[in-house]
């Protein structure tokens, strides 16, 4: 087994995602994980359910579902890079890695940085995490939490 199928592997299948904020549920949808190029590269696709009536035009309008991303290797440099795209037409790159349980994402731009830590579970059937925002990559603040688990 490659590296990269090994590494990436618990990511693999359907995902039902749950995304809360201060413990209040925004967001119900769903994440994909798939080989492409003969396992070569990942790619994750994402949607979700809009909210109840009150939330709807907002949601519409702010929403970035839906998203897709690819995710690949660099061999020389043993890291992954997350190509990340949504429904507005946000464009960006990540750097990812998974490894030993937990999973990793982040991003340092101008203004606006990221990074999310995900907690695999031992049995692979869900996957614990949150996001954090930073305007100037020092002082951190949780946007939200997420969490995926087998449908």
């Amino acid at each position: 087994m490659s590296e990269v199928r090994r590494r990436l592997g618990p990511l693999l299948g359907m995902w039902d995602t749950v995304a809360t904020v201060n413990g209040k549920v925004t967001m119900r949808g769903w994440a994909s994980f798939a080989w492409a190029d003969d396992g070569e590269f990942l790619v994750q696709r994402a949607d979700a359910d809009p909210p109840g009536d009150e939330a709807l035009r907002e949601w519409i309008e702010n929403s970035p579902f839906p998203t897709t991303s690819l995710i690949g290797y660099d061999d020389g440099s043993k890291t992954f890079t997350m190509l990340y795209s949504d429904a507005r037409g946000v464009l960006r790159a990540y750097g990812m890695d998974v490894d030993g349980g937990m999973w990793r994402i982040w991003r340092a731009a101008e203004g606006f940085n990221q990074r999310f830590t995900g907690t695999i579970a031992a049995d692979g059937k869900r996957i614990d995490a949150y996001w954090e925002m930073s305007q100037d990559g020092l002082t951190w603040s949780k946007d939200f939490d997420l969490t995926y688990t087998r449908g």
